[in-house]
């Protein structure tokens, strides 16, 4: 490395560049696997804290398989989730494009806190049969799902809306599955089951403007340095005199997208007052409904929504574990 007594490895992944503020609260997922059963690829609730307990492993190439081992838990609050259209994709030599959309005349008494529908809608009898003649043109089906925080553990109305898509085997299975969901309330029970890995996504704590020893993790220059001591000792060469973009520099850390594989599923609960401990959690409050527990932690902070998905490269199968112990303070 020219003159250079040692070699150092560079500050920073650059697969995380840019490193700005998210553009939304919302994760936003760009793949989804493929499934053949006929159910929502993904599901969302909102982080309620952490906990802590012991589960068997069950993993036979641990030197721990068969003895109790200790394992933090993130603990979700997954309220169920208002299926309110069915919308359709075609494909086009520019890729997907909106075909149609099916409102639900059924929809949640907070939705128009997000957003105004028209007045002259289709009713959904005649949406439904409209797009069944039309699935020839079909490539993909999805359906907008709305949160209802009022069910959750956070004082909060409005709703988060996002897009979901179905698997099965064909579009005519997706088709009837989303036609007996319109309207209707979906259960993280009923797309994700114990034991299963999956993928979440959320928006990570935003932690404002920070400089380069801790927004990249570069060492103190030594207390005789001229100006600074928590900055970096050469930002560029004299020819080409430029700042090259990949030199470790002040600025946002916090409040970005994040993704992590192949979180496990250690619970499915329905009551949860079975996890909430004396006085409910830190800075959330009280588990009211249904709830799920992960194994590890996950990005973002408190009542941040998570985002969960069927894990892309997860293992083939996957057993119930066995909890022997959960902590509830």
């Amino acid at each position: 490395m020219g003159h250079r007594r040692k070699s150092a490895p560079r500050r920073g992944s650059m697969a995380f560049r840019p490193r700005v503020r998210a553009k939304r609260m919302v994760a936003r997922i760009r793949y989804w696997p493929e499934i053949p059963q006929p159910k929502l690829l993904g599901f969302a609730g909102y982080k309620a804290g952490m906990t802590y307990g012991f589960v068997i492993e069950d993993n036979k190439e641990s030197p721990n398989y068969g003895k109790e081992v200790f394992c933090p838990i993130t603990v979700l609050d997954t309220p169920p989730l208002w299926v309110c259209a069915v919308r359709a994709y075609e494909q086009t030599p520019y890729g997907l494009k909106t075909l149609t959309e099916v409102w639900s005349e059924n929809l949640p008494k907070d939705l128009d806190r997000v957003l105004t529908l028209p007045e002259n809608l289709p009713p959904q009898d005649e949406g439904l049969k409209r797009l069944e003649e039309n699935l020839d043109r079909v490539s993909e089906l999805r359906v907008i799902v709305s949160t209802v925080p009022r069910e959750a553990g956070i004082h909060k109305k409005k709703p988060e809306l996002m897009e979901i898509p179905i698997g099965g085997k064909d579009v005519k299975e997706k088709f009837e599955y989303a036609k007996s969901i319109l309207g209707k309330r979906v259960s993280v029970s009923d797309v994700f089951s114990e034991g299963e890995y999956v993928d979440v996504s959320a928006i990570t704590k935003g932690k404002g403007f920070a400089g380069p020893v801790k927004r990249f993790g570069v060492h103190l220059l030594q207390h005789k340095s001229r100006k600074t001591k928590r900055g970096v000792g050469c930002i560029g060469p004299w020819s080409p005199a430029t700042v090259m973009y990949t030199v470790p520099r002040a600025g946002q850390l916090g409040f970005f997208q994040r993704t992590e594989y192949n979180k496990r599923i250690l619970k499915i609960g329905s009551d949860g007052s079975e996890i909430t401990p004396k006085g409910g959690f830190h800075r959330y409050g009280v588990i009211r409904g249904p709830y799920m527990l992960l194994k590890g932690s996950v990005p973002g902070p408190v009542k941040r929504l998570i985002r969960l998905r069927h894990a892309v490269r997860g293992p083939e199968t996957f057993a119930k574990p066995q909890i022997t112990y959960i902590h509830v303070g």
